[in-house]
């Protein structure tokens, strides 16, 4: 008797989405020993996926599906505050989170990682680095040598985190920003796409340019 594969089902179905679903088919492309299947997505929009021709279900809302048995979770909301949330009151009610690391990213010796992270392609950990649960590390992101990444943290593309950095949970670092070594950023904090950061990020703070700062950010803008 054959046992069915566990079934993948991807958190939202938006644009992130639709990639994470491009990843994970390399994912089962790639290997001849696959851990999971596609099943198809958690989206509190029914139609979500309509417009793209996608011949999978949305099989429930994240706010009120009951995990089951067969079901593996991966989160592809990219706010972190909001994919926390989620992912966690997933998680509350049993469900199951993997890890999704497409074949061409790169995780070196001695990284560590908790449970469903997002490595897309081209993404790095080099050695010695750490990331907690439900993180995205975005195309060609890189997070280098003793850094450490929180929980819930969305790193986007080209971001690169260096050597010795700490960043807290649910932090959101825009494209092509740069923490520079041993620098902090605090839980819940924002790094604007191409900012510099090169010392400390408060808590909750939102930060622009180079070096990063939160004077250069108006909540209006």
């Amino acid at each position: 008797m054959t046992i069915p594969l566990p079934r993948l089902l991807i958190i939202g179905a938006g644009g992130f989405g639709r990639e994470v679903l491009a990843w994970a088919e390399d994912v089962l492309q790639a290997t001849s020993s696959p851990e999971w299947t596609i099943g198809g997505f958690l989206d509190s929009n029914q139609q979500a996926l309509e417009p793209f021709g996608i011949n999978l279900p949305i099989v429930g809302d994240p706010a009120t599906y009951q995990p089951q048995p067969q079901d593996r979770f991966v989160c592809a909301i990219g706010d972190p505050q909001i994919k926390l949330k989620v992912a966690r009151s997933i998680q509350a009610r049993g469900g199951l989170f993997v890890n999704v690391i497409h074949p061409t990213a790169y995780v070196g010796p001695r990284c560590r990682m908790g449970i469903g992270n997002i490595l897309c392609p081209q993404a790095m950990m080099t050695c010695d680095a750490s990331l907690g649960d439900f993180v995205a590390l975005n195309f060609r992101a890189s997070v280098a040598h003793d850094a450490q990444v929180g929980s819930g943290c969305t790193i986007n593309g080209f971001a690169d985190v260096t050597g010795g950095v700490h960043i807290g949970e649910g932090v959101l670092l825009g494209s092509h920003a740069a923490i520079t070594p041993r620098a902090v950023v605090e839980d819940g904090a924002r790094v604007g796409a191409g900012s510099v950061v090169i010392r400390h990020v408060k808590a909750g703070q939102t930060v622009l340019g180079v070096p990063a700062s939160a004077g250069l950010f108006r909540a209006d803008d």
